[in-house]
């Protein structure tokens, strides 16, 4: 059960149109966002963040999953794992790549692009700072805009990881 309630959104109708936007971006009113309508300036600034990084950027949606993937596992973020698992199956990720996600670095079925991002993740995630080698390695298969877009990324879902653990953000039903 989540930390602090979801807010009624009925005979609100400050929230209408915004609620309307999610859902018409998302598909429904995911409980993510449902939390986040307790502050409808947050709500707005996160959709408008998270749409441009899974809607507009130029990053491959299979590296972006992938990114999103390996977050979720080293923040142990299941809401976030459960809801990209079928998001990284379109983006022609594996359900074996999926299932060695957490040991990636003694897998065999990454690339070698896959596996400078996924060292990348790491640093950005547990270290924050970055070693120069680590970013030497990715940074020679992205140009400025995807280093950019992946490094927004990788930032970005921390971000989400981290509110809803820390929220105990209830998972969707199945």
């Amino acid at each position: 059960m989540a930390r602090i309630s979801y807010p009624e959104l009925e005979g609100k109708p400050e929230l209408k149109a915004l609620t309307a936007q999610i859902i018409a971006e998302r598909g429904k009113l995911h409980n993510l966002y449902k939390m986040l309508l307790n502050s409808p300036p947050i709500a707005e600034g996160w959709l408008n963040l998270l749409t441009a990084v899974r809607q507009k950027s130029l990053l491959s949606p299979k590296i972006r999953e992938l990114v999103i993937m390996r977050i979720a596992v080293i923040n142990k973020a299941e809401y976030e794992f459960i809801s990209h698992t079928p998001h990284a199956l379109k983006a022609g990720v594996t359900q074996e790549q999926i299932n060695e996600i957490e040991h990636w670095n003694k897998s065999k079925l990454f690339d070698a692009v896959d596996r400078a991002v996924f060292a990348y993740t790491d640093s950005m995630t547990v270290d924050v700072h970055v070693p120069q080698a680590i970013f030497d390695a990715v940074n020679q298969h992205f140009d400025a805009r995807g280093m950019t877009e992946l490094t927004a990324t990788i930032a970005t879902y921390n971000l989400v990881s981290r509110f809803l653990e820390a929220l105990e953000i209830d998972p969707e039903p199945k």
